[in-house]
């Protein structure tokens, strides 16, 4: 792997951690921190305040999301969603110009206008779908995406091995459709079609990623799973986001895609000067 641009920033794989800050535009999030109010102004003001605060703690790119993934969601038509997420991706993108920006999206017109107000990356949480629309709608607009591992049941008959034959054959997908090679991302999709048993065994065999030869991301913050373990709330799983956080990099993570930017930071500046070759982290 080399690197990868998004946006107005390029990424060297391997050099050290990347951190991407989670914005996101529901009211329903999972882990407390949806922006969405039904004042639309203010939404967008809360939403420039947060990705300002996460710049200045450290991210190195944020993503944009306007429904919810958490099980048992509201799921949002495509005329809701792209009234949540534009506004905010278009004020984000002229308070920091210089900030990559991802949308987290399903839907191909979203994505499409997302990139229109200024989004540099598609975070696709269903990248190992058969229908390649996401992956055909970067390839013509020349912004990498991510395909990320799902299922709508979390059934397995060899976990590792058989999330890594979807990934492959969506990376496949994603080539034919134009996207090249040094555009894609993968993601194991850690508490996404998967039981906490499966998202503990993914996190012991994380390295096995590698075998596919794409950057990896890494989105177990604030997951059920780690509150499963620890037997605690949401807003309480920032230690255990950050012990995954170092787990990952351990392995091999080239992106953690966090809510709690500072203290994921700081995790990763740490483990990269005893994991990654020091010279390039110290300086």
């Amino acid at each position: 792997m080399t690197a990868t641009t998004i946006g107005p920033k390029t990424f060297d794989w391997g050099t050290r951690t990347f951190v991407m800050g989670i914005l996101n535009i529901t009211p329903d999030s999972f882990s407390g921190d949806g922006l969405a109010s039904g004042d639309s102004a203010a939404t967008v003001v809360a939403a420039v305040g947060q990705a300002r605060s996460m710049a200045d703690d450290g991210a190195d790119i944020l993503d944009i999301g306007g429904e919810s993934t958490r099980p048992g969601h509201d799921p949002v038509d495509e005329a809701a969603e792209l009234a949540r997420v534009i506004p905010v991706v278009s004020a984000v993108r002229a308070a920091l110009p210089d900030m990559p920006l991802s949308i987290d999206t399903t839907k191909p017109a979203v994505a499409a206008a997302a990139i229109d107000a200024g989004a540099n990356l598609v975070n696709d949480v269903w990248g190992v779908a058969p229908d390649d629309s996401l992956a055909g709608l970067a390839a013509e607009r020349g912004v990498p995406i991510v395909l990320m591992h799902n299922r709508a049941e979390a059934r397995y008959g060899d976990l590792i091995p058989q999330i890594l034959a979807d990934l492959e054959a969506a990376v496949e997908r994603a080539l034919a459709a134009g996207v090249p090679r040094d555009d894609i991302l993968v993601d194991p999709g850690f508490g996404f079609g998967k039981t906490a048993d499966h998202n503990l065994e993914l996190l012991r065999n994380l390295d096995r990623l590698r075998e596919l030869g794409r950057p990896i991301l890494l989105g177990t913050s604030r997951k059920s799973t780690l509150g499963r373990v620890l037997d605690l709330p949401a807003d309480e799983r920032v230690e255990a986001t950050v012990a995954t956080t170092v787990i990952g990099i351990a392995a091999g993570v080239d992106i953690v895609r966090v809510h709690d930017v500072r203290a994921n930071v700081r995790a990763a500046r740490m483990a990269d000067a005893v994991l990654r070759e020091p010279a390039l982290v110290l300086g």
